[in-house]
């Protein structure tokens, strides 16, 4: 089918639902606005990530196109979360409300480009409105990290717009080649977007193959030539640039995942491999009929369900021979069904990337061939039985309705990471994943003796999970339970003993057991581990203070800034021992006053123990009004925030400052745990 100009009726049409589409979808996810982030991935592309924060910088630019963190590579994604920070800094809910308007774009330009390449607007505006409203589109719009499934799908709409401009722009008569696509600017249009898309997401490799697909409906390009093995070649010979960048990209993706993600068939054999697939494919169209029980994680079930396996077989197969008998007749069929099972191959699961057996945010943009086959079909039986046009849009308006209300239902379980690992834990079974979320989650908040119970569910369905030995170790020293605590901390390294930060949580708790040795040799062999990590030379530093070996413990402090000048914990612990100690030939005040002052810039002047110390500093070096103010203004922060054993002893150094006087002790530093939750799949 040949795109038309549309006429003055349909243009004013167009732009009216673009606007009520954007703007009801902004509506839809604006409570996202108020949304923390969540424990999963997004300490990794945000909250935790120093490169990331920092902004728009050259050094990040450099390290975006360079590395492989995350265990992707997908430079444009980090750029967008780095120009997030430069506009936003830490506030979550307006990196939300980003993926937010790049969903609502994503929904315009589809509408726009299916509209100009079918001709037909209201089946466009009605596809368009299922993708933009459908609840499995929330994982992708109302998670940070999903930053990716939004801006890849960007680009995504705008290759295919660009390669329907390029098509309707040729002749008629000209066979395409493989330089086709390297002239005109709508051939270079594709190439550029599509490369875009790749460094967004790679989950865009099949690009090329469902470019084919519209090639032969709605396009009709096969038409031009009949339908035959060289004009297949010829359009085949036409995509092979495409071709080859999503081979450059699969590459560069299996390299970057395969050490860490990528499940081995050793561990994850054929037989249940393929079963999964199997029932993921009939998963995502069961959950797209029926949207219930959505999780931000599903696990890889101990045993596939041959039963199961075979009914969704049958039906797969089943629906498969239909579309290809109705070929002709239905060509949207089976565009629409290919587009579905194609574009899912990536994350399907034959090369199995985590412990999931599905995910809602891969059906971002599969789940559009199926909404084209249900939408273009049920245009096709209301003409050619003549069905009453008011009933039929009532049926569309009650769809809508249905999926706008159970996306604002499904929206709050993504508000913070207790609210989203619960949802999981109470709609999945054994889920040691979230299961293991949900106590990290309530053990952030202080909750420890609730936590508990959710570390034992999870270690008692997987025992060999060692992130979740360590994290319930922490919550167990946060209870007082020491010996409890350093047995999980053993058994966490024992399971991943080449884990640096195991390591060093376990030096700390034989540290605080009065263990200097055995604590001292773990962060040895942390070191040795992870030699460019700043945090063992912290942690030395901490226990030669102990010992009274201050020279020591000043080297391995500054060992540590050398390698991260803004490693917030060494120039807190440098800054407070120049300010502080007893002895004069340790104390320097003002080089305590410039690491307290970039201390306390790094922590945005907001946390009371970093202005405490930079306190401190300013009445070593003589400053004794502003170390009053200074410490005043942490004891105001105390007192507003929460209950604190230190305010008295703040207080004290006050009246000390405001007698002109400085603030000396022989204190020990006892280190604080390493509490972040890790990041997920």
């Amino acid at each position: 089918m040949k795109s038309k100009l549309p006429t003055k009726v349909e243009s004013t049409q167009l732009r009216l639902m673009c606007l009520v589409l954007g703007l009801g979808t902004l509506l839809l996810y604006l409570p996202v606005r108020q949304y923390d982030l969540v424990a999963l991935d997004d300490a990794q592309y945000l909250a935790e990530n120093r490169v990331v924060q920092a902004g728009l910088t050259w050094s990040g630019v450099k390290w975006a196109f360079t590395s492989w963190y995350a265990c992707h590579w997908h430079p444009l994604t980090w750029l967008s979360h780095m120009l997030d920070c430069q506009l936003f800094g830490a506030d979550a809910g307006a990196h939300h409300f980003v993926n937010v308007l790049f969903h609502a774009a994503n929904v315009v330009l589809f509408l726009i480009v299916w509209y100009r390449l079918t001709g037909l607007l209201w089946p466009a505006a009605i596809i368009a409105a299922l993708f933009a409203w459908h609840p499995l589109r929330v994982e992708s719009v109302a998670w940070v990290s999903e930053r990716k499934d939004v801006l890849s799908t960007f680009f995504w709409v705008l290759t295919v717009g660009a390669y329907g401009r390029y098509v309707h722009r040729r002749k008629a008569a000209d066979r395409p080649t493989m330089l086709s696509l390297f002239r005109g600017r709508d051939a270079i249009l594709v190439l550029f977007f599509f490369a875009l898309g790749l460094m967004s997401k790679p989950m865009l490799v099949t690009l090329p193959f469902l470019l084919l697909l519209l090639d032969y409906w709605p396009l009709q390009r096969l038409s031009n030539f009949k339908l035959s093995s060289a004009s297949l070649l010829a359009l085949l010979l036409e995509k092979t640039p495409l071709f080859i960048l999503a081979a450059a990209s699969c590459g560069v993706t299996y390299l970057a995942q395969r050490s860490v993600t990528v499940v081995a068939i050793a561990d994850f054999p054929w037989a249940p491999r393929l079963g999964n697939v199997v029932l993921a494919y009939a998963g995502y169209l069961l959950k797209m009929l029926w949207p219930v029980d959505l999780a931000a994680y599903y696990p890889m079930p101990s045993q596939v369900s041959l039963p199961r396996v075979i009914v969704a077989a049958i039906a797969l197969v089943g629906i498969t021979l239909w579309v290809i008998w109705r070929l002709k007749r239905q060509p949207y069929l089976f565009v629409g069904w290919f587009w579905y099972l194609g574009t899912l191959v990536p994350v399907i699961g034959l090369v199995q990337i985590g412990g999931q057996s599905m995910a809602d945010r891969y059906t971002y943009v599969p789940l559009l061939g199926i909404f084209l086959m249900l939408v273009h079909g049920g245009r096709e039986l209301s003409l050619r039985y003549r069905l009453n046009q008011t009933v039929m849009a009532g049926i569309t308006g009650l769809i809508l309705a249905g999926c706008i209300l159970v996306t604002r239902h499904q929206l709050p379980f993504w508000r913070n990471s207790e609210a989203m690992f619960r949802r999981a834990v109470n709609v999945t079974e054994a889920n040691a994943e979230t299961q293991s979320g949900l106590a990290c989650a309530l053990a952030h908040q202080g909750r420890n003796s609730e936590a508990i119970p959710y570390f034992q569910a999870a270690l008692q369905m997987d025992p060999a999970w060692a992130e979740t030995h360590n994290d319930f170790a922490i919550a167990l020293a946060g209870l007082g339970r020491s010996e409890e605590a350093l047995k999980q901390y053993q058994e966490a390294v024992r399971l991943k003993p080449q884990t640096p930060v195991f390591r060093c949580n376990l030096g700390i708790q034989l540290e605080r057991a009065g263990r200097f040795a055995e604590a001292i040799s773990c962060y040895e062999e942390a070191l040795r581990l992870d030699p460019k990590s700043p945090r063992p030379h912290y942690l030395l530093g901490n226990v030669q203070k102990n010992q009274g070996r201050l020279k020591d413990a000043i080297e391995q402090y500054q060992a540590a800034l050398q390698l991260d000048p803004n490693d917030l914990d060494s120039l807190l612990a440098l800054a407070k021992l120049l300010a502080s100690d007893s002895d004069p030939q340790v104390r320097n005040g003002v080089e305590a006053v410039s690491l307290a002052e970039r201390a306390n810039i790094l922590s945005d002047g907001q946390q009371p123990d970093v202005l405490d110390i930079l306190a401190m500093a300013y009445a070593e070096a003589g400053r004794f009004d502003l170390a009053s103010t200074t410490v005043k203004n942490a004891i105001n922060l105390v007192s507003t925030a929460r209950p604190n054993p230190d305010l008295l002893a703040m207080q004290e150094r006050q009246r000390l400052y405001q007698s002109s006087q400085p603030y000396h002790e022989i204190g020990t530093n006892t280190p604080a745990i390493n509490q972040k939750i890790r990041p997920g799949e």
